[in-house]
């Protein structure tokens, strides 16, 4: 067990932030699943007018100024909040920390759309007179902007990613972090997923002109994964971000320790730009399996993509039952259903929402599954109640994406011994 221990390619999670529709830190969030709280809500968007959005409330100028704010976007709003969130959490030193040290690796789906829209906006009441145009917007957008705030307002003179990785992108922060910690590049990562989606009418549009945008006249009954009355996606926004760190540098310092990254995979289903392919779900979560050493019997609970299109569901549901239909203990769960699609938080919200399981022994349920679609109706689905679990012992998060990128990340309960925050 010492060598074990004292392994550096063993990566856990020390500190966690975030800021979700339903709760603006984690005990918040989780205590929102478990009661069957939904953030989604009415919300008013240009040229389109009343649509339904997954709406976060966090206090915006808790680690920054209005100056600052103004300056920047509200995805680098999101994303300070949560990084100063998962910093203060992880205990570390930060005064004392190396901030050369540190890199900042966080997912997103796109970015830049929200500003590029305020502006041509802006300089429309001025008969698109372009010396309107913001000095500000080259910063604001240039795609590595959510993890450059983050480095400006906390110092970190590290290296910084964002992601692009569509929804596949919170994993993908978590999984490059991990990459990175292994290498040796960095002593500490601050990772996730971010997305300031809702603000860009242009996202919703989209989705409208694709029959795939979610209208209902209850906003927290409007998204219903795997149910045969889904009605399309809710866009919603959010972040979460985590500090991970080397296991022998998290036990030095007595950090306590959410879990452990034991497994992850990405890979491409290279076959449409929008529709998913069972195939390459299923390859994905055998890579990840693979690579953590471990069986589909060894999951304890499945995070589930499911947006609420119907051949996404199905897609999913025929992947889930091709690794999973011989294990009925695995519980299959769904977060968007609260929420929303938070697109480049999403996985990294999903995965969050589910780790407290590791203490309460608790799968939180999908909600708004009234009238399962029978190509999706498995028996480990958790519908609408939560389950309890005779095990709670690990993790497996899906998070698909547009182009067809695909991403699994597993992650583990750390011994309560060893410092495991959860007994």
């Amino acid at each position: 067990m010492l060598d074990a221990l004292n392994d550096p390619h063993r990566i856990v999670i020390t500190g966690v932030g975030l800021a979700a529709p339903n709760g603006n830190d984690l005990s918040e969030f989780r205590q929102s699943l478990l009661g069957g709280r939904s953030g989604v809500v009415n919300f008013e968007t240009r040229y389109i007018g009343k649509v339904l959005a997954g709406v976060c409330n966090f206090d915006e100028f808790r680690y920054q100024k209005r100056k600052e704010r103004r300056r920047g976007t509200r995805a680098g709003s999101i994303s300070i909040y949560c990084a100063n969130e998962a910093v203060r959490d992880s205990g570390l030193d930060w005064d004392n920390v190396r901030r050369d040290r540190v890199g900042v690796y966080l997912g997103i789906t796109e970015h830049g759309n929200v500003e590029t829209e305020n502006e041509i906006y802006e300089i429309s009441q001025f008969d698109y007179d372009t010396t309107c145009w913001s000095h500000h917007h080259n910063p604001r957008t240039v795609a590595n902007n959510p993890a450059g705030e983050v480095t400006l307002n906390l110092r970190i003179t590290g290296p910084h990613l964002t992601l692009g990785a569509a929804c596949a992108a919170g994993n993908a922060g978590f999984i490059q972090a991990a990459q990175m910690l292994r290498l040796n590049e960095v002593d500490i990562a601050v990772a996730g997923g971010v997305s300031e989606s809702i603000h860009t009418f242009g996202i919703f549009a989209s989705f409208a002109s694709q029959g795939a945008l979610a209208v209902h006249d209850d906003p927290t009954k409007a998204c219903r994964p795997f149910d045969a009355d889904r009605c399309g996606i809710v866009v919603a926004e959010g972040g979460a971000i985590c500090t991970l760190e080397r296991l022998p540098d998290a036990l030095a310092r007595n950090a306590s320790i959410y879990g452990e990254i034991v497994g992850h995979a990405m890979n491409s289903d290279a076959s449409d730009f929008v529709l998913p392919n069972a195939s390459r779900q299923v390859e994905c979560m055998r890579l990840a399996l693979a690579r953590a050493d471990m069986q589909p019997e060894d999951m304890d609970i499945v995070s589930s993509h499911a947006t609420a299109t119907e051949q996404g569901d199905i897609e999913e549901s025929r992947a889930l039952q091709a690794v999973f239909a011989e294990h009925p203990d695995v519980a299959v769960n769904n977060t968007k259903s609260f929420i929303g699609h938070a697109m480049g938080a999403a996985g990294a919200l999903e995965m969050l929402g589910n780790v407290p399981a590791f203490e309460d022994g608790i799968a939180h349920a999908t909600i708004n599954l009234d009238h399962p679609d029978p190509c999706c109706a498995f028996p480990q689905l958790v519908a609408n109640e939560p389950r309890p679990l005779e095990r709670a012992e690990c993790i497996l998060n899906n998070s698909f994406g547009m182009l067809g990128i695909n991403s699994v990340l597993i992650v583990r309960k750390f011994p309560a011994e060893h410092g495991g925050l959860y007994a």
